[in-house]
C-alpha cells in the first residue's frame, strides 16, 4: 500500500476535520478518564503530538491546569488549532524529529498520530518520544487496534488519501519496551457509536 503525504492530506481537510471532531471528547467518557488521570500525574511541560486541527486534547489538558502545547506536521492544522484555541500555543513539527532537547518534556500525549506512519516507522517514533522525555516522564498513547493497514482515497469529500496502521496490543507494548519505555497501563475499548469500527488501544508508559 502506498503511503500518501499526510501533511498535504491534513492541509486539505483541516477545517472539515476540526468541525467534525472539535467536541468529540464530550462523547468519550473513557478517553476523558484517561486524560484526567494523566493530567493529575504528569509534570510540565507536556506536548500534544499530532494535536489535530481542533486542538481539543491540548485544550482539554490545559483546562486541567497542564502546561501543554500542541504539535502537528500540517501548517493548516496548526493554523486552525491556533484559531480555535486562542491563548494556547501550537507548533509545526514532525513526530519523528521533535523540536525539543533530550529530556525536555515531562509528558507526551499522542492520540491517533503514529497511526498515519507505516508500521516500520513506529519504532523510530517511539525512540524519539523516549529521547525528549525526562526520566520519569509519561507518555499517553492512543492507536487503532487490529492488523494490517486501511485507507481511503477520498476523505471529507476531498480527493486526498489517508492511510492508517492497525496494531495488536502485544505488538504495541513490545515496540514501546524496545524503545526503552516502561509500560504502566494497557487499555482497550470497543468503538463508540459513530467512530471508525476498530478497537481503541491506549497505553500509559514511563521513561525510566
Amino acid at each position: 500500500m502506498d503511503w500518501p503525504d499526510i501533511r498535504h492530506t491534513y492541509d486539505v481537510v483541516a477545517a472539515d476535520y476540526a468541525e467534525t471532531f472539535a467536541e468529540e471528547l464530550a462523547g468519550k467518557p473513557f478517553d476523558r478518564e484517561l486524560l484526567d488521570s494523566f493530567a493529575a500525574a504528569v509534570g510540565a511541560p507536556v506536548l500534544d503530538v499530532g494535536c489535530g486541527p481542533a486542538g481539543h486534547v491540548t485544550r482539554y489538558l490545559a483546562e486541567r491546569d497542564v502546561r501543554v502545547e500542541g504539535l502537528d506536521v500540517s501548517p493548516a492544522v496548526v493554523a486552525e488549532a491556533t484559531r480555535r484555541n486562542p491563548g494556547l500555543r501550537f507548533w509545526v513539527g514532525d513526530l519523528r524529529e521533535l523540536p525539543a532537547e533530550e529530556g525536555a518534556l515531562a509528558g507526551i500525549v499522542s492520540f491517533y498520530s503514529v497511526v498515519h506512519l507505516p508500521r516500520t516507522e513506529w519504532p523510530a517514533a517511539f525512540a524519539e518520544f523516549h529521547r525528549v522525555l525526562v526520566p520519569g516522564g509519561l507518555l499517553l498513547l492512543a492507536v487503532h487496534g487490529g492488523s494490517g493497514e486501511v485507507g481511503v482515497e477520498d476523505w471529507f469529500g476531498h480527493p486526498v488519501a489517508v492511510r492508517t496502521t492497525l496494531v495488536e496490543p502485544d505488538e504495541l507494548a513490545a515496540m514501546l519496551t524496545d524503545a526503552g519505555l516502561t509500560v504502566l497501563e494497557r487499555h482497550q475499548r470497543p468503538p463508540y457509536p459513530g467512530e471508525y469500527p476498530s478497537a481503541r488501544l491506549y497505553v500509559l508508559a514511563r521513561k525510566p
